[in-house]
């Protein structure tokens, strides 16, 4: 997997495929610990389908990344998104931002 990255200091942003669910789950799941930094912002602004298998994805990189002393947090400005995130709870165990740019700054 090849995820077009960009790097702010310690903090790498990761912008999600248009689809992240089961296909993509393990690639997905490898790709993000293996990056040269610990604090990823996952931008998913652009994903269209996000299934529960890609939320577990995301969770399971969380778990890793925080094993590593990194964390992952979330930047969105997609509404249909940010809900899937509200109706899971998912955004009570992940940080959810209106832009990449403060989900950047929470890292400091």
């Amino acid at each position: 997997m090849n995820l077009p990255t960009e790097i702010f200091g310690e903090v790498i942003v990761v912008h999600t495929p248009e689809e992240l669910g089961a296909d993509q789950r393990e690639n997905f799941e490898a790709y993000l610990p293996a990056l040269e930094r610990g604090n990823v912002v996952l931008d998913i602004d652009a994903t269209e389908l996000l299934d529960s298998e890609g939320l577990t994805a995301v969770l399971n990189v969380q778990d890793a990344l925080r094993e590593k002393n990194g964390d992952v947090k979330i930047a969105t400005t997609n509404a249909i998104n940010r809900k899937i995130f509200e109706i899971t709870r998912l955004d009570q165990q992940l940080e959810v931002f209106d832009s990449v740019v403060d989900a950047v700054k929470s890292y400091r």
